[in-house]
């Protein structure tokens, strides 16, 4: 807020108030930080240019089919212990019934193999499962 001095009144220091709204602090705030994000945003975005494909969100299953691989190479369809040869019967038979669109699971152990979970998932494509989504421990 800021104050008038005036001597034209009966005393000779009457302050007499100015009611006006002083927006350069805040437009210089403003600037401040549009030249802030304008230097930190090419330095936050990845430099790899990667032609992502788009995403359509599909609502999950009630009962999502998870498949597990542990580190020494079981794998687990929900809490069954399955084969390899044996996952797509497995996980056919987990989902209830013959749908092969519907989204599978798939988690690993972090040190498995970047080769056997591979493995794990050719399995499931060349069983006709192409709608596989790797699950993450979130942070």
């Amino acid at each position: 807020m800021a104050a008038s001095l005036s001597a034209h009144s009966n005393t000779a220091w009457n302050i007499r108030q100015n009611a006006e709204i002083n927006v350069t602090p805040f437009v210089d705030v403003m600037l401040v930080l549009l030249i802030i994000f304008m230097v930190a945003l090419p330095v936050s975005t990845v430099s790899v240019n990667v032609d992502l494909p788009d995403a359509v969100a599909s609502p999950a299953p009630s009962q999502p089919v998870i498949v597990s691989l542990t580190l020494d190479g079981r794998v687990y369809v929900g809490d069954r212990a399955t084969t390899l040869e044996g996952l797509p019967a497995a996980a056919a038979a987990a989902l209830g019934r013959d749908d092969r669109k519907q989204r599978i699971y798939l988690r690993a152990d972090e040190g498995v193999r970047y080769g056997a979970l591979m493995n794990l998932m050719n399995t499931l494509r060349r069983a006709g499962y192409g709608n596989v989504g790797l699950v993450g421990e979130a942070l």
